[in-house]
């Protein structure tokens, strides 16, 4: 859907996943019942506000959608409560065993820090408070399974809609996937691995990074490297720096020296349609260490194409007070999204709850 299109007669049947209408079913939203009498609605009764969220316990998996295709999500609004990189979320396509989507939810939505900050991009919105919205279409032609898992040492609550139709859908039309990684102290000399193992025909169309500086000193002079269909030892595609990758430069901060500017030296958040720094953790100042950045990019405009398989790496490099670049030992911690052919290519294994955690508290 679009501006362009929103105009045009469809067959497709709209529904839509709560926690009071679990199935989607048509013309049972809102059919829930208050119990107790503590209930917000027990002298209201049926039709009024009853179930707006689940609760899953320590260690619980939730099954929050099972849906029949054909059909594709349009729209998955989630609000949840705790820690946001304990939460993992899985979709699952066709009935494969092995899920498409593996993430923290925190991250998924380009929110790994556990504090809300604004968000105002085309296939991700984040809103006051905590507020996560996901726009990216995701067609299927036989079944979508979607599920919640809850890691943090105390139960959580779920509020969540997940918005889809049920339709005809074309052939060639791919299926979403997202896989999360982390590095805590990404070896010297070597490159951070983003996504790597994939098999298929299909496209790449974004990245979202938490990139923790494990030591003072600018951080983003790594190029990105998009190694498509084969390639060797040398990618196809090489960006020019990691700021630039995300759509900025000069580390993200109107008063660097090189500018000539008479403004204070300091990072500066952004958000736009497709690439932004959201949100900047400032526990010691601009250039010392622990800072971290939330960034994201999409490739809305511009998906990355392979017809086979694609391997997507970045450098974690940095550059000395006397200008000479220097590979760094940071923590990354990446989601990879695009679309390919099924089936699925096997992820690596999700990292355990003490490895997943943030090693501060922010």
């Amino acid at each position: 859907m679009h501006l362009g299109n929103l105009s045009r007669l469809s067959n497709a049947k709209s529904r839509s996943i709560t926690a009071e209408n679990p199935a989607g079913e048509k013309g049972k939203g809102g059919m829930a019942i208050p119990e107790g009498e503590r209930h917000p609605s027990r002298l209201l009764g049926r039709g009024w506000k009853v179930r707006p969220k689940i609760n899953i316990e320590t260690g619980e998996t939730a099954v929050i959608a099972d849906i029949e295709g054909p059909g594709a999500i349009q729209h998955i609004w989630m609000t949840p409560t705790k820690n946001w990189r304990l939460a993992i979320l899985r979709v699952y396509w066709d009935d494969q065993e092995q899920p498409s989507i593996e993430c923290p939810l925190g991250d998924f939505f380009a929110s790994a820090m556990n504090r809300w900050a604004q968000i105002s991009s085309l296939p991700v919105c984040v809103n006051p408070g905590a507020a996560f919205n996901c726009y990216w279409e995701m067609p299927f032609q036989k079944r979508c399974r979607m599920t919640v898992e809850n890691l943090w040492h105390e139960p959580m609550s779920l509020y969540y809609q997940i918005d889809y139709t049920l339709t005809e859908v074309p052939d060639d039309a791919a299926y979403f996937h997202a896989q999360f990684r982390r590095v805590r102290h990404v070896p010297y000399m070597e490159d951070y691995t983003i996504l790597d193992g994939v098999r298929g025909q299909g496209q790449y169309v974004g990245t979202y990074i938490l990139w923790s500086a494990n030591d003072g000193g600018w951080w983003g002079e790594g190029e990105i490297k998009f190694f498509i269909d084969g390639d060797g030892e040398f990618p196809t595609l090489c960006g020019t720096g990691t700021e630039d990758y995300f759509c900025g430069s000069y580390d993200f901060n109107p008063g660097n020296t090189w500018l000539q500017s008479d403004r204070p030296s300091a990072y500066v958040e952004f958000t736009t349609p497709y690439a932004g720094l959201p949100l900047v953790y400032r526990p010691d100042g601009v250039y010392n260490s622990q800072t971290k950045f939330s960034l994201y990019r999409w490739h809305i405009m511009d998906p990355v194409r392979f017809e086979e398989d694609l391997r997507v790496t970045i450098q974690d490099l940095g550059i000395t007070l006397d200008g000479r670049f220097r590979p760094r030992e940071d923590d990354l911690a990446s989601v990879a999204y695009w679309y390919q052919t099924l089936p699925t290519a096997p992820f690596p294994p999700l990292p355990d709850r003490d490895y997943l955690e943030p090693i501060a508290r922010v």
